[in-house]
């Protein structure tokens, strides 16, 4: 009985600290840029696939990785912000016509993320191995590599937390997700914020990409499985909530641990029911203000 709840605790635990990662980065895009980035997924793709490759080709230890991909991640989600959804923005006659069209826009670059990896690195499933050691405790085995990614996920979500509440940029970028228009009467540099706000969900995917590919499957098409995750957790714990989204993560991590110990196969289902239960009693999410 020890061991079953241990296992399944810290099953949630890791499962819960990357589906958390995920959302905020996607809760940090849409609450503050209103951009709803089906793309999300694929940043996380790109995330695993630079991991793998810098690993398997150059030796680079996926730890490293992480200080290697977020420059790189973020560049990259920047140019694709002023390139795309600036100009969108721009030419969009109302808020509503702007969230639509960077819905459409953003569904159209997930399929063109998707195809160019394909092409560049082959459409083939890869895998590696990466601190596949094993931890004992209670007669649980819990493997290095999935601890480690629990730790960096919670440490990258509490410091995009903490930038969000004592840094400047961070009360700026909270100030435009309560009123753009009063924000800007204030002085702060709105469109520069909105890329930056992006920019940064973009890096938190591909951090946790970094973080799952030790112990994952990759592939270019494997994106679509984590934005819909990230969906439910960013309705789970409330638009623009990042500590909702931070404990969202978690109660859907238990959830998964819980019925995968039941059925596995049954896991994705139990999302979706999670979803269509809080849409029903709490649309604004449990952690809304």
């Amino acid at each position: 009985m020890i061991t079953t709840f241990l296992d399944i605790t810290v099953t949630g635990l890791i499962m819960g600290g990357i589906y958390a990662l995920i959302a905020v980065g996607l809760n940090l895009q849409y609450g503050v840029s209103r951009v709803l980035n089906l793309a999300h997924g694929e940043f996380i793709m790109l995330g695993t696939m630079a991991a793998y490759f810098f690993y398997t080709l150059f030796g680079i230890s996926p730890l490293i990785s992480l200080i290697i991909c977020a420059p790189l991640v973020f560049l990259i989600a920047i140019g694709v912000y002023k390139i795309l959804f600036e100009r969108i923005r721009k030419s969009s006659k109302s808020m509503v016509a702007f969230e639509g069209s960077s819905l459409l826009a953003a569904f159209g670059l997930s399929f063109v993320l998707q195809n160019a990896a394909a092409l560049a690195f082959g459409s083939n499933t890869k895998a590696y191995s990466y601190l596949i050691q094993s931890v004992t405790f209670a007669g649980a085995t819990f493997a290095v590599n999935r601890l480690v990614a629990l730790f960096f996920a919670v440490v990258f979500c509490l410091a995009v937390y903490f930038f969000l509440r004592l840094t400047r940029m961070g009360k700026a970028i909270r100030a435009i997700t309560q009123s753009l228009d009063t924000a800007q009467l204030m002085g702060v540099k709105v469109y520069r914020e909105l890329g930056i706000s992006f920019g940064l969900g973009a890096v938190l995917a591909g951090l946790a990409g970094v973080l799952l590919s030790p112990f994952s499957q990759i592939s270019p098409f494997m994106g679509l499985q984590y934005i819909i995750i990230a969906l439910i957790v960013v309705v789970l714990g409330g638009l623009g909530n990042i500590l909702g989204s931070l404990a969202a993560g978690f109660i859907l991590g238990f959830v998964g641990s819980i019925v995968m110990f039941i059925q596995p196969g049954f896991t994705l289902a139990a999302y979706y029911l999670v979803f269509l239960i809080i849409l029903l009693v709490k649309p604004t999410g449990i952690f809304a203000r």
